[in-house]
């Protein structure tokens, strides 16, 4: 594991070089412009392709010569799903970072990652009930609860990079809870543990080069496969989905709260569009610097997130809903600030 996690660091750092300089010479980068490109200069995109090669590297290689990943319930068909996926969404975010598509299109590649990842076997065959006992789910069930997490989840890290970055720290942190929980006494899953240490070494490779002040952004492919890796770890290991939704819990209300807003204000059209009323710009507008925001979301992300190792699952029902209590308060506050304003 050890080896695995610095192969995939390793390759990521030399991938994020050679993609900078790749959509430097092809000029695929984001220009400044105001409104929600607050980044002083023209900055390079596709940064998702340097963690998902770096991962797909070092996961062929573990296929072929040890069984690391497999030693568990996850089958090489899993993999292949995950990998088949994460190529999907590279091309489609390749497309959209070179051409602008719009939302109408840009949704065409998450929406087939996730009906690939169904379609390859990678499904939650039941869930922990917070009263007690667990919930048997049949076929058709699962297949739409995994569908709609897969989605729900890369829009959570789409729409959350906003910020030098964000959106990969969060999603490493929600990779290493998993990583954490795997590697436990009382779950003990060795090749989800596996999985998660190449996918964590792979995005922290690619963060030395997001934080702040960004020298290359992760692109649409890279913020929904960012997500998509969380996403998918919370499945392939029994169901967790607890953990990973405490700790992207934040991000993700913040976006159901956007979401409705722009919907009651210009229907359905104006869901996808974007602005500057996510928590992170409204912080930012409110003069937090960039790094004090990212270390804020990392914070609360650990900390949720460390909980999650400890708590039951009706005691984890209940951190959420102070989590939505919490996002409640600060959203009131946000609204009668504005409105000073």
């Amino acid at each position: 594991m050890i080896g695995s996690f610095f192969g995939a660091f390793f390759l990521a750092t030399v991938a994020t070089v050679v993609v900078r300089w790749l959509a430097l010479r092809f000029g695929i980068v984001d220009r400044p412009t105001g409104g929600r490109k607050i980044h002083a200069n023209a900055t390079p995109l596709l940064g998702g392709l340097a963690i998902f090669a770096s991962v797909a590297t070092v996961m062929v290689v573990l296929l072929g010569s040890t069984s690391l990943l497999t030693g568990g319930d996850v089958t090489a068909t899993h993999y292949v799903g995950f990998l088949v996926a994460g190529l999907i969404l590279m091309v489609g975010g390749f497309l959209d970072d070179k051409y602008n598509l719009p939302a109408k299109a840009a949704i065409v590649a998450p929406v087939l990652a996730a009906l690939t990842a169904i379609a390859f076997g990678i499904e939650v065959t039941k869930l922990t009930n917070p009263l007690g006992g667990v919930i048997l789910l049949a076929h058709w069930q699962s297949n739409v609860i995994v569908f709609v997490w897969l989605m729900v989840v890369m829009y959570t890290t789409k729409f959350l990079d906003g910020l030098d970055g964000l959106a990969t720290g969060v999603s490493s942190i929600g990779t290493l809870m998993v990583l954490l929980l795997a590697s436990t006494a009382a779950y003990f899953q060795p090749d989800v543990a596996t999985f998660a240490t190449v996918c964590l070494g792979a995005m922290l490779g690619f963060l030395a080069f997001n934080f702040h002040p960004a020298k290359i952004f992760l692109g649409e492919g890279g913020s929904t496969f960012v997500g998509f890796i969380v996403g998918t770890l919370a499945v392939i290991s029994g169901g967790k989905l607890a953990t990973a939704l405490l700790v992207i819990a934040i991000p993700m209300l913040d976006v159901v709260w956007i979401m409705v807003r722009r919907f009651r204000a210009g229907g359905l059209s104006q869901v996808f569009k974007g602005d500057r009323k996510h928590l992170h710009h409204r912080l930012l507008d409110r003069g937090w610097s960039q790094r004090q925001i990212v270390a804020a979301y990392y914070l609360v992300a650990i900390v949720f997130g460390c909980s999650a190792l400890f708590l039951q699952s009706k005691e984890k029902l209940i951190a959420l809903a102070a989590i939505v209590a919490l996002m409640f308060v600060v959203a009131i506050v946000l609204s009668k600030q504005d409105s000073r304003i």
